[in-house]
Order: structure tokens, then sequence, then C-alpha cells
């Protein structure tokens, strides 16, 4: 069971609660301070192989050691030094006592600390693609078995005219397909730092060089290959620009926003009791109403989603105030800001995917909506039918103007059904169609070219999105609630 003693300090539930095991390792210390020791391998290799004094020796022994980190020694070392970067070379030094003269030769501490962010910022787009890829097949599928299933549209939240649920799901895919793109851009758009010196002037290599400015450019090619990019920023201050983090988070809030949209609809929807999110057997929706069946994956989605919304104004305020080459005041914002926009994306990526792999529909319920509001919307087609018979389209209106008013001071006034279609039956008046009345009500009329766009939409623009993620497309979610 243990002491007991994590419990006597705050954890983020970002982490305790929530995020996946990959993405939480992705911002982890142990992640973050093994790819510091990389990146000095790095460096020294490519120093070594242009020409500077540096052994296989040093070079074997800092490999051996790039996994066995003391914390405690680390810890102890910045409580001395008050400089985190420092602490961990005297850390990596101590067990490396053959290499310790060229760690870090020639770098800054952004050397180390930039080009780790631009790792995990890549690492942890790796991530989110294919969970979004994962949502927009569940999605897809979704849409195209329901692509020709009628339902009541809703502009103001008022009944409109009918589109099909498959339909509705394609303005939700079109969203999620948009940010796939804005992400997979962000991803690529990414540059490594790579040997820049303190203020961006590549100084201190070009000393270590002695003049050679294509060794010193050499250096900078190694080392970002090396780190797996394939190109670095030609020019940065102390640090990469911080627009980059703007970029970043932007797609990442862009993304909220889409989730946040998508489950307030399934939410409304749940309401109507005409499509509901999973819910478990022994699922407890109410500690007071045990009839309840609460909506609290979306809820969750939505949750979070505004979180990861507000985020973005961190890197834009940061940006902004970053002084000439650099200032300071960005370290301790970006600790929380970069590694929360990530975890809180995989969190509700994870949680939409379990929701739509999911998803109930109520034919009958929807059904019995439509029912109720579809007279009035069929008193078009009902004056152009009688019209056709030999009708006065201006008597015909009139007669459907009254009867329409009589039927809604039945709803509104007497809580009754819509029962319009019964006067018009009754009216003497429409004698002439009233054999048609089946096909003039029938809702397939209602759609326009809603299951025709569906099958264009997901044939052209979705599934193509997903060929590169379709390796990875057969993992399910199981959320712990």
């Amino acid at each position: 069971m243990g002491s007991g003693e994590e419990f006597m300090k705050y954890r983020s539930p970002l982490v305790s609660r929530y995020a996946s095991k990959e993405m939480a390792y992705n911002f982890s210390d142990r992640k973050k301070f093994t790819t510091w020791r990389r990146l000095w391998l790095y460096l020294a290799k490519a120093e070594k192989e242009l020409g500077l004094s540096i052994t296989d020796a040093q070079v074997s022994e800092m490999e051996s050691h790039l996994e066995d980190i003391d914390f405690v020694m680390a810890a102890e070392e910045e409580r001395k030094l008050r400089h985190d970067v420092m602490a961990h070379v005297h850390t990596f030094a101590h067990c490396c006592p053959t290499a310790a003269p060229i760690i870090h030769l020639g770098a800054t501490s952004c050397y180390v600390g930039d080009n780790t962010d631009l790792i995990m910022l890549r690492d942890g787009f790796d991530i989110l693609l294919p969970k979004l890829a994962r949502v927009i097949d569940r999605l897809a599928n979704f849409a195209e078995k329901y692509a020709d299933l009628p339902t009541l549209g809703f502009t103001h939240y008022q009944p409109a005219q009918l589109t099909t649920v498959g339909k509705r799901a394609c303005l939700w895919l079109q969203d999620l397909v948009m940010d796939m793109r804005n992400l997979q851009r962000a991803r690529e758009d990414l540059r490594f730092r790579g040997v820049k010196g303190t203020t961006g002037t590549q100084a201190s290599f070009l000393q270590l060089f002695q003049g050679d400015h294509e060794k010193v450019e050499e250096l900078d090619r190694k080392v970002t290959e090396m780190a797996g990019f394939k190109k670095s920023y030609l020019v940065t201050g102390q640090t990469y620009s911080r627009k980059v983090d703007i970029d970043s988070l932007c797609v990442l809030a862009s993304l909220g926003a889409t989730v946040h949209k998508i489950c307030t609809d399934i939410r409304l929807l749940a309401n109507l009791k005409e499509i509901e999110e999973p819910f478990e057997k022994e699922q407890i929706g109410s500690s007071a109403m045990p009839y309840k069946r609460n909506p609290m994956r979306a809820e969750r989605c939505c949750s979070l989603a505004r979180h990861l919304m507000a985020l973005v104004s961190d890197p834009l305020q940061t940006a902004a105030v970053q002084w000439l080459e650099r200032t300071l005041d960005d370290s301790a914002n970006r600790r929380i800001s970069l590694p929360e926009s990530f975890l809180t994306a995989d969190i509700i990526l994870s949680t939409l995917q379990n929701i739509t792999e999911g998803l109930v529909v109520y034919p009958k319920v929807i059904e019995r909506h439509i029912r109720h509001e579809l007279p009035f919307m069929a008193t078009e087609n009902i004056i152009m039918a009688m019209v056709k018979a030999g009708g006065n389209r201006q008597d015909c209106h009139e007669k459907i103007r009254v009867l329409s008013q009589q039927a809604a001071a039945v709803v509104k006034q007497e809580g009754g059904d819509n029962d319009l279609l019964a006067r018009v039956q009754a009216d003497p008046y429409f004698t002439p169609i009233l054999g048609q009345l089946d096909s003039i009500l029938d809702p397939k009329t209602f759609i326009g070219r809603a299951p025709q766009q569906v099958t264009r939409f997901l044939s052209e623009e979705v599934r193509p999105v997903l060929e590169p993620y379709k390796s990875k497309m057969d993992v399910k979610i199981e959320l712990e609630l």
C-alpha cells in the first residue's frame, strides 16, 4: 500500500486521474533528463567527428550512462547551484569521470532545454495524431451507418428542416479533419534549435573550431540529424522563437473548440433522448436520482476542452514579452502550459474515442420528434400538391394557415400532440390529395442530398487523411471512470 505520502501534496489530476501513460511519460522528468544526456552525447559525437579532441572512451562512457540518473544527487546539486542544467551536468559528470571535461562543451543551457522541449512537442504530436485519426475513423463509421436516417435539424436550437444523423456527424468530422491537418502542419513545421550558443551567434563553437564556419554549420547539421529533425532554425536568440509555442498550442486550442462543440451537441441530443454516449451496466448517473443517465464523458470533454482553449493565452503572452535575445520569465510558465496542453488534448481525444466507439442512437425517439414537427414543415408541399390537383394557391394557403394555428394552440396551450395532419384529413377541401399524404409526409423526402453528401465527403475528404494511420486503428479505449 505504501506510506501514503503522495496523498499529502497536490497532484495534477491531468496525470493522476486522466492522462495516458505515453503522454504522461513524454513530459516526465525521466524523459526530459535522459534526453538532455542524449543531446550531450550527440554534441560530443559531432564535435569528435569534426576534429575536436574527444576520445572514443569518453563517448562510450557517456553512452553507457544515459539512463542511470541519480535524481537525489541532481536535486542536491540544484539546491546548491540554483541552476538545473549545471546540476545535471555535474550529476552526469559524476558517473562519467573520463567524459566530464567535454560534457556540454561550447553549449548554453538552452542547448538542452529548448532542444528537449522541441523533441517533446514533436513526440507529443506523434502521440496525438493517431488518437485523432481513431476518433475520425470511429465517427466516419457512425456517419456511414446513419447516413440516411432522417432527424430533425436545429437552428437557434429550434426545430428546422430535416437532416440525417450521419450528415450531422459529418459536420463534426469536417472540423476534426481540419484539426488533423492543423496538427500535421504544426508537427511538420517544428525545427530543431540546434547548436547556436548563448545569444544564437554560434560564437563559442566558432572559437572551438578556430574560425572554421563550415565546421560550425556541419556541427549544427549533424546534431540536428541525430535528434531526428530534418532542419534547424537558421536564426535564434538564446532560445528558439516563442512563436513556435504559439503555433503548437493554437492548433491544440482549436482542437479543444472542436471537441467542445461535438460533446455539447451530444449532451443536447442526450437531453432529447435521441443519442447517448456509452453507459456502463453498473454505472451510477446520480447519487440522488437513480434513473439518470448523465452524459459524463461528454461533460468531461467539455470541461477539459475549456482548459485547453484557455492555455493558449500563455504562449501568446510569453512571446510578446520576450525582450531582445531572451528573458527568463518564459521558463516557469512554459513548464506548465506546454505539458498541460498536450496532456489535456490527449485526455479529450481518448475520451472522445471512447464516446464515438459506443454512441447509441434511438431511431424511434427521433421518429417521434419528426412526427411532432413534420406536419408544419410539410405545409408548403401540401399547398403544391393541391395546386397540382387544381386548387387555388391563395385559398389553400389560408386553409393551411388556419389549421396550423389551431394545431399550434393544441401543442402550446394544451400540451397535446400536433394534430395538423388529422385536421387536414378531416377537411373536405383537401379530399383531392388525401391519397398522397403518406408520400408527402415521408421524412426521406425532406432530407435533400444529405446521404449523397455523406458518401462523397467520407470518400474524398475523410478516408484519405486516415491512410497514414491504418496500422494504428485497432487500439480501443477503456476509460477508468
